[in-house]
């Protein structure tokens, strides 16, 4: 491919944008009994426990969220859209025996659940002043975007797993973006990121002109994926560019449309992070997007096993994508490898903290997947392009 420059993964134009062949309904309902049988919602979960166990770490985060405020206990933020955003002060207590990548909560056992010991709601300037008191020397600082069919305390506990097991380092921000929790509204959770994408601008914005903070990197998952590279957009196109301050886009099992992805990330300018992708072919909940999408395959389960896929691959400045089919975790539906993977968690933990992100050099690319014991495929190692031209 070194003189065509063709679109990368572009099929004949009169081919493109076609779905898929539609499976039958009945494979589409199987699908989706399977996910809700995985689905545990989980309501008042956050109320504070009296005292943290012995041996327990502690796990301080900060939140912003477009959810509505609620008076329930142990709730705090329903699935329903606010006005405007909402800013929480929250300590999370990691149970002292359990395994990397592991989280469980809700039965009021701070010996072996995850539980809050202190939860404070705050205007903007106290999580601003906050932030800058969380902030480490390194000034790092990442935030992260949850995906589809996430209750707000799913949000809060798995957040407090990920930045545990990876080791502290920055200072922690949960972006939580209305979704009600409930598999069968995946429209209205669509709609909610749709919803949510100015305030989360304007969220990163506020952080980075923080004076203490020096590096942002983001990590979105699932359809938080679309939100966060929506919102990266929207500043560089009302401001110029994406903010030098952040670094890094770090996108999960993304619930993306590959032609939307490439347009999104054009329309960044070539001033934009470093981006990486985590893609799995065996992605249960992305096949389910899929169906819900009318069968348009979603970003992170591409096929890199596809002779088409595979010689469309090509050097690119900035954006990486590494596949993690064969990795096996406790996760059933293949959906949240990167939280739930020890290798994978402890990569993330190791390279940001380090300040190096995992997209770079070839030679940075290769330490990436030895660290993950060879179980990433080598054909990832190669940057995929996903726009044509090369430049931006």
């Amino acid at each position: 491919m070194a003189e065509s420059r063709r679109t990368p993964f572009a099929a004949p134009r009169a081919a493109r944008g076609r779905s898929l062949r539609a499976p039958p309904f009945a494979a589409l309902l199987f699908a989706l009994i399977a996910l809700a049988a995985c689905a545990s919602p989980r309501q008042g979960a956050l109320v504070p426990v009296a005292a943290a166990p012995p041996g327990s770490a502690r796990v301080a985060m900060l939140v912003a969220t477009t959810r509505e405020r609620t008076d329930a206990p142990g709730v705090l933020f329903t699935g329903e859209r606010g006005e405007g955003v909402s800013y929480q002060d929250i300590v999370v207590s990691v149970p002292p025996q359990r395994d990397v990548g592991s989280v469980r909560w809700g039965a009021g056992d701070p010996t072996r659940d995850f539980s809050v010991l202190s939860e404070t709601a705050l205007a903007q300037k106290d999580f601003l002043r906050a932030l800058a008191r969380l902030t480490p020397r390194s000034g790092r600082v990442l935030v992260f975007i949850h995906g589809y069919n996430v209750g707000f305390e799913t949000a809060v506990f798995h957040f407090a797993q990920l930045t545990h097991d990876m080791n502290g380092g920055f200072a922690p921000i949960l972006f939580s973006w209305p979704s009600r929790g409930r598999l069968l509204d995946y429209v209205y959770d669509r709609e909610s990121a749709n919803f949510s994408r100015t305030d989360l601008a304007d969220v990163l914005r506020a952080v980075v002109r923080n004076p203490g903070v020096k590096d942002v990197v983001v990590i979105a998952h699932s359809m938080g994926a679309w939100l966060a590279t929506e919102s990266l957009r929207q500043m560089a196109l009302e401001d110029g560019r994406v903010p030098k301050k952040i670094s890094n886009l770090i996108l999960a099992s993304p619930d993306l449309d590959l032609d939307v992805f490439r347009r999104q990330v054009q329309e960044m300018g070539p001033e934009r992070p470093l981006i990486t992708v985590f893609v799995s072919r065996n992605d249960k909940a992305l096949r389910v997007s899929s169906l819900l999408a009318g069968g348009i395959a979603r970003v992170g389960a591409i096929d890199l096993t596809d002779p088409d896929k595979i010689a469309e691959l090509e050097s690119a400045r900035g954006v990486v994508v590494l596949d993690l089919t064969a990795l096996r975790t406790s996760d059933r539906l293949n959906h949240s490898k990167f939280s739930t993977s020890p290798e994978v968690v402890r990569l993330l933990g190791d390279r940001l903290i380090a300040g190096r992100g995992l997209s770079g050099a070839d030679g940075d690319l290769v330490t990436a997947a030895d660290a993950i014991g060879g179980a990433v495929s080598r054909v990832a190692l190669t940057p995929i392009v996903l726009f044509a031209g090369g430049g931006n």
